[in-house]
């Protein structure tokens, strides 16, 4: 279905507004990690604007050869004798749209307990994936995920049922959160780090989901009147959740989705959970796309005029890797940054909604292929 590709538009990376300035050093690592996982045999799917694995892994060993770049300046040199910047250009528009994203990090123990009862699960032995090969005649093609039963496969208890015992007695607690605000904009991010009350921190990342499609409850409350759309921020959200406790669970459960989480290595804390590229995620150099149109460890160049309170009052002008995905994140132009991990980086994401233009970095023999 080609005719639903975005326009891509080669340019210079003279005309890439803020490259000159940025610093992209730190995407090297992660570009390290990406051939590393690649070289396990595990390529990532190609997303349909048709760049290959084996279109990006050329470049990823020039980098591993070069090694980390002594300055900014050198890597910037890099891409520029490696790659052509393509505007990506949805139906001639250039403009997109970001937000952001963090690993919360939540207070929780191991047992349900009094000032512990919300509980993070894992993943149910009766959900099921879904693709073409099991769907049910009739069942909502944007269903990943269903339930087994005696009588087939059937839409999976969303989070009302959830959160009203479907899973209780089955085992499948990682642990109990004080705060079931906190469980659920996990739930959002699709991450998070676990304190325990002796110190101790664990890692969670996102197993599978319940299947039902991702409704914002910001727009839901926007629509109510509850919140001013030109203020609408993931603090606002989760301000008005604490401060309307009676009506909270029904705005949460208009949100049918439900996420499932795995423990997983701890690693290093200076860096990001390791997402749906597999992984570990970059302090503002790790960008979630469409995973159904872009193809992850690919590089992303980011400029939004108006998000500036990431840089200091600068706008926003970085080089990124693609190297996870949401289920809010639809199109061509559509990007979530990630800002890292703790109350400081939430306090930074959940501000975000900027249009910004979007630049994808094309190894040059690849790019051939969408030259005019």
């Amino acid at each position: 279905m080609t005719h639903n590709l975005p326009q891509l538009r080669a340019i210079d990376f003279a005309n890439v507004e803020g490259w000159d300035t940025d610093d992209p050093r730190p995407v090297f690592e992660g570009m390290r990690h990406c051939l590393n996982y690649l070289r396990q045999g595990k390529p990532y799917k190609t997303g349909a604007l048709g760049f290959s694995p084996q279109d990006l892994i050329p470049l990823l060993e020039k980098a591993e050869t070069l090694g980390q770049p002594q300055s900014a300046a050198a890597a910037r040199l890099f891409f520029e004798e490696t790659c052509v910047p393509f505007a990506i250009c949805p139906d001639g528009i250039q403009t997109g749209f970001v937000t952001a994203f963090y690993e919360p990090e939540v207070e929780v123990n191991s047992r349900q307990e009094s000032g512990y009862q919300y509980p993070f699960y894992r993943r149910p032995t009766d959900l099921v994936d879904i693709d073409e090969a099991n769907r049910p005649a009739g069942m909502d093609p944007n269903y990943a995920f269903g339930r087994v039963t005696a009588d087939g496969i059937e839409p999976y208890p969303d989070r009302k049922a959830i959160d009203q015992g479907y899973l209780e007695g089955k085992g499948l607690e990682i642990a109990w959160a004080k705060s079931k605000v906190d469980v659920f904009f996990t739930h959002v991010q699709g991450a998070a780090r676990l304190r325990y009350p002796d110190g101790c921190v664990k890692r969670i990342t996102y197993a599978a989901k319940a299947g039902h499609p991702f409704s914002p409850v910001g727009r839901l409350l926007i629509d109510r009147g509850e919140i001013n759309v030109a203020t609408v921020s993931m603090q606002t959200i989760r301000a008005w959740l604490n401060d309307n406790p009676t009506k909270r669970d029904e705005v949460l459960w208009h949100n049918r989705s439900y996420i499932f989480f795995r423990e997983t290595e701890v690693g290093d804390l200076d860096l990001g959970p390791i997402a749906a590229a597999k992984v570990p995620l970059i302090a503002g150099r790790s960008l979630a796309v469409d995973r159904l149109i872009h193809t992850f460890g690919f590089p992303f160049f980011i400029r939004s005029e108006t998000l500036t309170h990431l840089d200091g009052g600068v706008p926003f002008a970085r080089l990124m890797l693609a190297l996870d995905t949401g289920s809010a994140i639809v199109g061509p132009t559509r990007g979530d940054i990630f800002t890292g991990s703790g109350f400081e980086a939430g306090e930074k994401a959940g501000t975000v909604r900027n249009n910004a233009l979007f630049f994808i970095l094309v190894p040059k023999k690849a790019a051939v292929r969408f030259m005019p």
